[in-house]
């Protein structure tokens, strides 16, 4: 079991930047990829980035390409989600997901379904205003 609660979250204007965290707690939550996922009002959850259990190999979603970076300290078993230059598109509930195998990816199988990750975060909601 996974416990994952994410943290960081809040009110922001256009071109600003927030940091999020996810601190996880459980046997395996250091070897596992994570990735950071959001959800507009509306809208059906989407996946924003993820990274591998080693913390190499990220990879984005087009949106956040270039605005967004993820990173994890292993060792304070955090995954964070640094946005920069914040659109008011960005605006969702952020989720902090953690995968079940220790397989890592490859670049022809990363993981960016929901059904591919099996713990979830309470979410942190995150407002760009314009």
């Amino acid at each position: 079991q996974v416990l994952l609660v994410e943290s960081g979250g809040g009110l922001v204007q256009a071109g600003g930047s927030l940091r999020l965290s996810c601190a996880a707690s459980g046997r395996t939550s250091s070897s596992v990829a994570m990735g950071w996922f959001r959800q507009a009002p509306g809208k059906e959850r989407e996946f924003v980035a993820v990274i591998s259990g080693s913390g190499g190999s990220p990879y984005y979603s087009d949106s956040v390409k270039g605005r967004f970076t993820i990173s994890r300290d292993n060792a304070k078993n955090t995954v964070y989600l640094q946005m920069n230059s914040l659109k008011p598109e960005d605006t969702a509930v952020y989720y902090c997901a953690a995968r079940a195998t220790r397989r890592d990816y490859s670049d022809y199988d990363i993981p960016k379904n929901t059904y591919e990750y099996a713990y979830w975060g309470q979410g942190t909601p995150v407002t760009v205003s314009s």
